[in-house]
């Protein structure tokens, strides 16, 4: 057969690849008229061979199968398809790349909706869809990476170490495409968003200010305007029914469900969210490796130090624990969070590395959102205590750390895009506020705070996404209110502001956060005490949730602390001797650095 003469009609994907990678595999997808049948012909490169190539369905498309062994150097492949030559780019991997660091305890993350948070650039809108509209709460509002790019002295300066934004990927639908969760191109930064270039620049300047970047990444679905829906490498690349559009039941309880209908599994797994976010079928080859690859490709691309996967459990189990064992195999210091929405510890641990399963089941991916102590520390805080309530929740809720592998390199967060706001659910109480916020700093988890809970940013407490991610206050030129400087923020917005700064910026530097033992005392009076301490070093925090001060009789704790030692207010920076009791104040958090 006989193709285009010129390589600009082809589309290869991955757009290029790595030397020194330990998985020598490497997978092409070439889309062009008519590729399908073409036999390919690489050019003589040391380490580089071709192994296989193989079509799909469709006419226009060609997986070419590569081994870059650990002898090949940086370079470019020659590669004939036809009669067109493609030039191919391995390069170099950055010193390090496969031993990089990724999140953990020590760490504290930011949650940003890009759209959302600053526009720092003006930028054209050519061949996108949706336009700008900052009065439509659905509709994009134009933050973008320059805004991200403008307040990581910000970010930083608020005590976080870590940066996640939601999906970056470009989103070119109709409507509703500022979330990012329905790609229509894998390998694109949307352009309302800025470039690839953009992106490395905003991941480049927050490395060098101390602020990794966690990507969003979305395995399960693509947006229905992805350029594979104009023509399918193959009717099964997607999850589709004989019977039509069938969406998923969300019934997430039947992959572990010992009595679950097989019918019901794959519904909740091959259902589609929505119709406008087709399901993808990972137990096709070319689609699993597709993921993985892409996966790969952006951690080394642009440094990552970590991925967030959307809706984890609704891919298919087998690829997950393929895909998470590749992943950790190139960066094995790297961290994974899997997003698993349910109030049951027993099923979010299913999911986590190490899990010793009913049914045999092997994970890789090492951390999980903590939705259940997400549900249960909101609760405790509005409920009144007793044997199942209030701060019980909280602390039943920690003591089910016994069913997961490694409770630490949990996620605990108070809220997401997909939740209301916080200071809402707490009945818009900045004391229960902080306590919240205190509990996620000091507990053993990785804490994740949502931008603009530290102005105590509001919603409806119904579902509602577009004001859930209402715009940062001064994120756009001529905001009357401005969270980066100050101007135009309430009282209560300023002192919550600088707590949240204190709070996580000595969180930063305080090792027996990140690593200490934790003993925990059952709730009494509207307090929850627990410890933090090592052979040499004790921290103590209570949390008064009650409307008045309690004294709490130090005779309760013997194992952790006694009357006479020092304590110091890690917050004010007070000390105090401590006698018989200790005063905790109304709905406050106190941290102590005790000493002997």
């Amino acid at each position: 057969m006989t193709l285009p003469a010129s390589a600009d009609t082809h589309r290869i994907e991955p757009p290029n690849w790595w030397v020194g990678m330990r998985d020598t595999s490497l997978q092409l997808m070439i889309h062009g008229a008519g590729v399908a049948d073409a036999k390919p012909q690489l050019a003589p490169y040391p380490g580089v061979t071709l192994k296989a190539s193989h079509r799909a369905a469709s006419a226009n498309y060609l997986f070419v199968d590569l081994d870059v062994s650990p002898a090949a150097q940086a370079g470019e492949l020659a590669l004939t398809v036809g009669g067109t030559t493609l030039r191919y780019p391995l390069l170099a991997r950055a010193p390090g790349s496969a031993e990089r660091q990724g999140f953990g305890p020590k760490d504290a993350i930011y949650l940003v909706v890009p759209d959302r948070f600053s526009q720092g650039a003006q930028l054209g809108l050519a061949g996108m869809k949706e336009g700008v509209n900052r009065a439509d709460h659905g509709g994009r509002h134009g933050g973008d990476l320059a805004g991200m790019r403008k307040h990581i002295d910000y970010i930083a300066g608020l005590g976080f170490t870590q940066v996640w934004p939601t999906p970056l990927l470009e989103n070119n639908s109709e409507k509703y495409s500022y979330h990012g969760y329905g790609a229509t191109d894998f390998y694109r930064i949307d352009p309302r968003f800025g470039s690839n270039a953009d992106f490395g620049a905003f991941t480049s300047e927050a490395r060098a200010k101390g602020v990794g970047v966690i990507q969003d990444v979305v395995l399960n679905h693509i947006g229905s305007g992805h350029w594979w829906m104009r023509d399918l490498p193959a009717p099964d690349w997607l999850n589709q029914w004989p019977q039509g559009y069938t969406e998923t039941h969300h019934a997430r309880m039947t992959l572990q469900d010992p009595y679950a209908a097989p019918s019901d599994r794959k519904r909740f797994t091959d259902g589609w969210f929505v119709p406008t976010m087709p399901d993808l079928n990972q137990r096709r080859p070319e689609v699993a490796t597709y993921l993985t690859q892409m996966t790969l490709w952006w951690i080394e691309r642009f440094g990552l130090s970590g991925i967030r996967t959307d809706t984890y459990s609704y891919s298919d189990r087998e690829f997950l624990t393929r895909w998470s064992a590749r992943v950790m195999q190139e960066y094995p210091r790297l961290n994974i969070v899997g997003e698993e929405w349910s109030p049951h510890p027993a099923v979010v641990s299913y999911w986590q590395r190490g899990k010793r399963n009913h049914d045999g089941y092997v994970s890789h991916t090492p951390s999980m959102m903590d939705f259940p102590m997400n549900s249960a520390l909101l609760a405790a805080l509005v409920e009144d205590d007793g044997p199942f309530t209030g701060w019980t929740r909280v602390y039943e809720g920690l003591a089910h750390d016994f069913v997961y592998p490694d409770a630490a390199n949990l996620v605990l967060f108070d809220g997401n895009h997909d939740t209301p706001r916080m200071y809402s659910l707490l009945k818009k109480d900045a004391g229960l506020t902080k306590l919240a916020l205190a509990y996620m700093a000091t507990t053993r988890r990785i804490p994740q705070v949502f931008y603009g809970s530290e102005i105590l940013l509001q919603s409806p407490l119904e579902r509602d996404d577009g004001r859930v991610r209402a715009d940062m206050p001064g994120g756009w030129a001529g905001d009357p209110v401005n969270a980066f400087n100050g101007t135009g923020l309430t009282p209560e917005q300023r002192d919550m502001q600088d707590w949240v700064k204190r709070l996580f910026n000595w969180r930063k530097g305080e090792r027996l956060i990140h690593d200490g033992a934790l003993m925990q005392y059952a709730p009494l009076e509207g307090c929850h005490v627990f410890f933090r301490f090592d052979a040499g070093r004790t921290l103590m925090v209570a949390l008064n949730k009650t409307a008045k001060p309690v004294d709490l009789p130090l005779a309760r704790f013997p194992e952790r602390v006694a009357p006479g030692q020092r304590a110091r207010d890690v917050m004010s920076g007070q000390t105090q001797a401590l006698g018989e009791r200790l005063t905790v104040p109304a709905r406050s958090p106190l941290i102590l650095e005790i000493t002997r």
